[in-house]
């Protein structure tokens, strides 16, 4: 197994995983269904925010309840956790089920959470319960004009 396997984790093994973790903890979550240069420069950006990462990832259900598409994700969740967890930002990789991430951030309590630029950090869940207890939640603009959807447009259209 290659080493950035062990950076993938259960739910389960999160809370003492993330404990082992050096402080500031930054939580972002997402689908990563083909990465690309945006979601590595985000990435990276989010890390930059504290010293450790925690990427959580939406399950195949729950990425097929956000309406993105009947084909999606083109990649499988255990594929798309272990490209992220391939990546140097990234400290640990962890799937959901739920339609947010609210129950991972309740679990972890990072000392961050982060989102691309596109959210209201205030209305959102995640956020919210953040900055309930006086973490931050943090919109990251977009560096790159890059989306899954608008590649696969791409691909689609030939």
């Amino acid at each position: 197994m290659p080493e950035f396997e062990t950076k993938i984790c259960s739910r389960a093994q999160l809370q003492e995983r993330v404990a082992a973790l050096p402080k500031p903890v930054v939580v972002t979550n997402g689908v990563f269904d083909i990465l690309h240069r945006g979601h590595v420069t985000y990435l990276a950006q989010a890390r930059a925010l504290g010293a450790s990462l925690v990427v959580a990832i939406n399950t195949d259900a729950s990425v097929k309840r956000l309406g993105k598409g009947d084909d999606r994700p083109l990649n499988g969740c255990d594929d798309r956790m272990a490209v992220l967890a391939a990546l140097e930002s990234v400290s640990l990789v962890v799937p959901f089920s739920e339609d947010s991430a609210l129950e991972v951030v309740q679990e972890t309590r990072p000392e961050i959470y982060a989102k691309g630029g596109d959210y209201d950090m205030t209305a959102i869940p995640e956020g919210q319960a953040v900055l309930a207890y006086g973490g931050q939640a943090v919109a990251i603009d977009f560096a790159h004009d890059r989306s899954t959807s608008k590649l696969l447009s791409k691909v689609r259209a030939g």
